[in-house]
């Protein structure tokens, strides 16, 4: 399921700047920014096919991560389409980089750290490399539009506006790269939150369609994008105090600057307590986790449903489509912000400081 599709019907605007985008020095970044439903994907699409029939090679960097193309989700991507095509949920990836949430606003640095890595790798071997973004324009959204055009230093930032609303944005992104306004076709359809979840519902459940369950080895392949795991263990005597303070089963846990532990509410369990102290999570909250497989370059090899955790062995069972010999390649298993099954039902979101 995908809500852009190929399509010769558009607006002039388009061909104007298709020829524009070919008169670009070699090799060109080109970076389109609108809100929700402005049809960013439409335009890339159609932009991609004409290249691509111009002999062009041609990069796309998907970093829409709530409506993902290319798959999965929660991720960026890149792509070489190599003939035109429908939709780029056709489209293979090369590489991924881990975001771990379909909801970026407190992942604003590793969405720009993402989109540069990728475009980059893109630019080494493609002609045009056209970026997607998400349609999080305001806000904290502008900042993290900021900072991604002023890594990438496109040649050209397309904007998708109806009024003149992303006036501001345009402006303070002028000074890494060349702007140009188009209006949003009168055919772009806004889509519901419930349509726009439907779709995502499809993307995990293809992607996670042939999953098998994997044991990853923690003392091996690191745990990070979390507070767990780091410091030293607690003691006996330190688990058995915190149980009895705050009537917890402490799962496991540590120190560092401050107590960090895997609970479980025991009835009656006391929820007040001082979070400079003691961070607390709880254990459900890790089950169906979303978790990237990270290998040494910081790229993602893919990503899976973290199932269990064994933290006395540190052994985690990890539900992923990734085959044994990529799952040995990782050298991470990063955490993300989304509990989701491999049905493509959405659990909810946590929020960065939860884990």
């Amino acid at each position: 399921m995908n809500k852009a599709t190929y399509t010769e019907d558009v607006p002039p605007d388009r061909f104007e700047l298709l020829e524009r985008i070919m008169n670009l020095e070699k090799p060109a970044k080109v970076m389109l920014i609108g809100p929700t439903d402005s049809g960013k994907t439409t335009l890339l699409t159609f932009l991609a096919n004409h290249l691509i029939d111009e002999g062009l090679r041609v990069a796309v960097v998907d970093s829409d991560v709530g409506q993902k193309g290319i798959l999965p989700p929660a991720t960026v991507s890149i792509a070489f389409p190599e003939r035109p095509f429908e939709s780029i949920g056709e489209l293979q990836a090369h590489a991924h980089y881990f975001i771990g949430t379909i909801t970026p606003g407190s992942y604003t640095g590793e969405m720009a750290a993402g989109v540069k890595r990728l475009a980059d790798m893109a630019a080494e071997r493609a002609d045009v490399v056209l970026i997607d973004t998400t349609g999080f324009v305001t806000g904290q959204g502008i900042e993290m539009k900021r900072l991604k055009a002023e890594l990438v230093r496109p040649a050209l930032i397309v904007f998708l506006e109806r009024n003149g609303e992303l006036s501001y944005l345009r402006k303070i992104l002028s000074p890494y790269g060349k702007t140009v306004s188009l209006s949003i076709s009168e055919k772009a359809r806004e889509h519901s939150r419930g349509e726009r979840r439907e779709v995502r519902r499809e993307k995990w459940r293809t992607y996670f369609s042939n999953a098998s369950q994997v044991e990853v080895d923690l003392s091996k392949t690191i745990p990070t994008g979390t507070e767990l795991f780091r410091g030293r263990p607690l003691t006996l005597e330190e688990r058995e105090l915190l149980s009895e303070l705050f009537r917890w089963l402490v799962i496991a846990g540590w120190k560092e600057e401050r107590y960090v532990v895997v609970k479980a509410e025991a009835e009656g369990g006391i929820r007040g307590y001082g979070r400079q102290v003691i961070h607390a999570v709880d254990f459900e909250r890790l089950s169906n986790l979303l978790v990237g497989f990270i290998d040494g370059e910081g790229l993602c090899l893919g990503v899976g449903v973290l199932k269990w955790i064994n933290f006395g062995e540190m052994k985690a069972q990890v539900l992923t489509p990734l085959p044994a010999h990529e799952v040995d390649k990782a050298v991470e298993l990063r955490f993300g912000r989304i509990r989701v099954l491999e049905t493509g039902e959405e659990l909810g979101l946590l929020r960065r400081e939860e884990l």
